[in-house]
């Protein structure tokens, strides 16, 4: 195993509790979640969602804060020479980890360092606090993961996702892919 790739699995290890720790106290702060059923997409569906999406989906709406968000993602996206793909599966992984929402520590709804779009942890590596809160940063850093997992064009978007942020509740990045997709459609060319 290459050195990059097992200092990133070491480093995301730890986000694997912190993932289910936190899926708790964002869902439960955050807005509401409106639960859909598959609709395909008709804007570049090959590219955007090339294995079809993984049960039922949610949707929430997005404010100015969160639409910036997606903007800076896609953005970093494209800064890192990746695909429109790299941008659904990072918006959908945003999605779940934070609702899109720039979080800083939590206090007592987090035990863990986990900040930022992706809820990365400074103390796994994934850089300082000022860096991980900086939305192309974290976005860079996850991407960087991303680009490690041999194949993840060609895995469902929640394997893909999985393989970076090893979390405890990996089948959750999945029902936001219909909404990743449709967010990068809508600002791709923005």
């Amino acid at each position: 195993m290459n050195t990059i790739l097992a200092k990133s699995i070491l480093g995301v290890a730890g986000l694997a509790f912190t993932g289910g720790v936190f899926a708790g106290p964002v869902a439960a702060h955050a807005a509401d979640t409106t639960h859909t059923k598959p609709v395909a997409v008709t804007v570049q569906g090959d590219k955007l969602i090339p294995h079809g999406v993984q049960g039922n989906q949610s949707r929430i709406d997005l404010n100015d804060e969160q639409t910036k968000n997606v903007k800076a993602i896609i953005a970093a996206t494209k800064k890192a020479g990746m695909d429109e793909r790299a941008a659904v599966v990072s918006i959908a992984t945003a999605l779940q980890e934070s609702k899109l929402e720039n979080l800083g520590h939590l206090g007592d709804r987090n035990d863990h360092d986990s900040q930022g779009l992706f809820q990365q942890r400074p103390s796994s590596g994934w850089g300082t606090v000022e860096q991980i809160t900086d939305p192309e940063y974290s976005t860079t850093a996850f991407l960087k993961g991303l680009k490690q997992v041999d194949g993840w064009q060609d895995m469902p978007l929640t394997k893909a996702a999985q393989t970076v942020q090893v979390s405890a509740y990996p089948d959750h990045y999945a029902q936001w892919e219909q909404q990743a997709a449709d967010l990068v459609a809508q600002h791709w060319n923005s």
